[in-house]
C-alpha cells in the first residue's frame, strides 16, 4: 500500500557529562585536574533518498534517536560523540512541525534536514582551573538534546501529472507511454493510490509522469481522499486533463474538475494544462469541444485502447515540459541541498557535577523543570544538590 504521511517522534542524544578527575601518577600524589570534554549528543537528521517511494517504512516504528555523548574520563580524554540516527525519506517529503507549519521541504536528492540536535557535551573539571582555584572539584553535566513530534507528507515530484474524474482513462495513458503498469480495469477507482512513470525520448530526454487516482465532486473539502490526491499535483509543471469523451456532456465533467482545481488552490488553476479526449474507439468521429482558456496549451484526441494518438501526444509531451534551464538551477541564493537545523532552547543554568552530588549556575527554572534536568543529568533520590547559597536533598 502507498503512503504518503506518517508521523514520527524524535529524540537527539544526550551530551555526555565532563569527567570529574584528578592527575594521580608515582611522585605526583597531588597532580591537577585532568578531567576530559564529555561528547556531543547525535543528531536526528532526514535524508532524501531518490531510491525510495513511499514513507511506508515509518507505519511500524515511531520513536527515532540519536545517540548519546560518551563522558569524559581521566588523563583528559574526551567523550566519543554520540552516533547520529539519519532517516531516509522519498524526494519531495515535507517535514510539518507541533504547529503545523513547514520546517523543512526536502526537494532535491541527499537534502539534509536536522531534525533535532543533540545536546553539547560537558566540560571537564580541568577546564576550570585558574591561577586561583587549582583544584575544582566539579565538572559540567551534559545538555539534553532536542526533541519532537513531527508529521512526514509526501508530495510527489512529476513533470506531468494526470487528473480527471474516475475510470477517464488516466492508468491506460500512463501505460501506453510509460514504463510504469499501474492496474487498469473498466470499472471506477481502479487507482487508488498515486503511480509514477518513467518517459523516454530519442534524444535521451526523460519525463516523471503522475497517474493520480480520479477526483470526485468535493475533493477540495477532504470528501473521499480528495486532499490527499491534490497535494500530489501541486509540484508538476503541467497538468493533463483526462476526459472520457464518450461519456455524455463532457464539458460538464471538464467544468467538474476544474472546479475543484479552483477550490483547492495552490495555483493549481493557474497551472499550463492540456487536455485529452480519450475513448475515440467508442465515438463515430472525434468531438468538437471548446474547453479551457489561455492556459490550455493543446487538445488530443486519442484512443488507448487502439493506441491511435497515443504515440503523438508522447512526443508532444517534451515539448509542452521543456528542460529546465540551468539559469534556474544556479540562481543566487538558491542552495544544492537543504540543511534545517533547529534552534536549541538556552537554558538559564547549568548543572554542575561535584564529588558530593551536584550543583545548580545560573538562575534556577521552576522546581518541576529543574528536578526532571537534575534526573536527566544523573541525579538520584537522596543525593545533594547545590543551588545558590541552599543545599538541597533530591526528593
Amino acid at each position: 500500500m502507498f503512503h504518503d504521511r506518517a508521523r514520527i517522534q524524535v529524540a537527539a542524544g544526550r551530551g555526555g557529562h565532563g569527567g570529574l578527575s584528578f592527575r594521580r601518577e608515582k611522585y605526583v600524589p597531588k597532580g591537577g585536574p585532568d578531567g576530559g570534554d564529555g561528547g556531543d549528543g547525535g543528531d536526528v537528521v532526514l535524508v532524501a533518498d531518490p531510491e525510495l517511494r513511499d514513507l511506508s517504512g515509518y507505519r511500524s516504528k515511531r520513536l527515532y534517536r540519536g545517540g548519546d555523548g560518551e563522558p569524559g574520563r581521566g588523563s583528559s580524554k574526551h567523550g566519543a560523540s554520540g552516533a547520529h540516527a539519519e532517516l531516509r525519506v522519498p524526494v519531495g517529503t515535507q517535514v510539518i512541525g507541533g504547529d503545523g507549519l513547514v520546517i523543512a521541504d526536502l526537494t532535491h536528492p541527499g537534502a539534509r534536514a536536522i531534525v533535532a540536535e543533540g545536546g553539547g557535551g560537558g566540560r571537564g573539571n580541568r577546564r576550570f582551573a585558574t591561577a586561583t582555584r587549582q583544584t575544582p572539584r566539579f565538572a559540567e553535566a551534559g545538555l539534553p538534546g532536542g526533541q519532537a513530534e513531527l508529521e512526514l507528507r509526501l508530495k510527489l515530484l512529476a513533470d506531468a501529472a494526470l487528473v480527471g474524474l474516475p475510470n477517464a482513462g488516466k492508468s491506460s495513458l500512463l501505460r501506453g507511454i510509460s514504463n510504469a503498469k499501474p492496474k487498469v480495469a473498466d470499472y471506477p477507482f481502479t487507482t487508488l493510490a498515486p503511480v509514477l512513470g518513467t518517459v523516454d525520448s530519442s534524444d535521451g530526454r526523460q519525463l516523471t509522469v503522475a497517474d493520480v487516482p480520479g477526483l470526485i465532486e468535493g475533493a477540495s473539502e477532504g470528501i473521499g481522499l480528495g486532499h490527499e490526491f491534490l497535494a500530489h499535483l501541486e509540484r508538476a509543471r503541467l497538468l493533463v486533463h483526462v476526459i472520457d469523451a464518450a461519456e455524455p456532456d463532457p464539458e460538464m465533467r471538464y467544468e467538474q474538475i476544474e472546479a475543484e482545481l479552483a477550490a483547492y488552490g495552490a495555483g493549481l488553476d493557474e497551472r499550463p494544462q492540456a487536455i485529452v479526449l480519450n475513448k475515440l474507439d467508442l465515438l463515430p468521429e472525434p468531438p468538437s469541444l471548446h474547453l479551457g482558456g489561455e492556459r490550455v496549451l493543446r487538445v488530443f484526441a486519442l484512443s488507448c485502447a487502439t493506441g491511435a494518438g497515443v504515440e503523438e501526444f508522447r512526443r508532444a509531451l517534451f515539448e509542452l515540459c521543456p528542460p529546465e534551464t540551468a539559469v534556474e538551477a544556479e540562481a543566487p541564493g538558491l542552495a544544492e541541498f537543504l540543511v534545517y537545523r533547529p534552534r536549541p532552547r538556552r537554558l538559564g543554568f547549568r548543572i554542575l557535577r561535584t564529588e558530593s552530588g551536584f550543583r545548580v549556575v545560573g538562575r534556577p527554572p521552576a522546581e518541576d523543570e529543574l528536578t526532571e534536568a537534575l534526573r536527566a543529568a544523573g541525579a538520584k533520590p537522596g543525593d545533594e544538590v547545590v543551588v545558590g547559597d541552599e543545599e538541597l536533598e533530591l526528593a
